[in-house]
């Protein structure tokens, strides 16, 4: 039954497909596809009029199609979509950079080892040969110029 449909509206299916996808190579695939989908579902097409099976394949190519447009649509708009984790990165670090251009070059130093390098008070004391209550009222200095800017 299939090796009858398949002689009987090949071409006849090849080049209306053709004309809709004007793509040769689109055509091959979708015609390959209905005939693999035609062999799935060889037990319901055996229970179909031979005209029923003819308007089955032609349904089964143009949705085939149809959803390949479908699918490459969204690809197109997927491919176009911004990189937002860079972008919002690269806004973090502007807006990161003028909050620290606020502070007095003792504080942003130590603020800046303090809260993105990780160092604590007492590590910050001996590097810079302050008592660690020093750094401590220095970064809480930067917190409140900070807090008052950003208010």
């Amino acid at each position: 039954m299939l090796e009858e449909l398949y002689n009987t509206c090949r071409k006849e299916l090849t080049g209306w497909c053709r004309a809709m996808t004007q793509d040769e190579t689109l055509t091959d695939d979708l015609i390959q596809e209905a005939f693999l989908r035609a062999l799935i579902h060889e037990k319901t097409l055996e229970m179909l009029q031979p005209a029923q099976r003819r308007a089955w394949l032609y349904r089964t190519v143009k949705n085939l199609y149809l959803d390949r447009l479908r699918h490459t649509a969204y690809e197109k708009v997927t491919e176009e979509l911004p990189e937002n984790p860079v972008e919002e990165g690269l806004y973090a670090e502007i807006d990161c950079e003028q909050m620290l251009q606020i502070l007095p070059e003792e504080e942003r130093v130590l603020f800046v080892l303090r809260y993105f390098q990780g160092y604590n008070s007492a590590e910050l004391g001996k590097l810079f040969s302050l008592p660690a209550a020093t750094v401590r009222s220095r970064l809480a200095s930067a917190r409140r110029r900070l807090q008052k800017y950003w208010r």
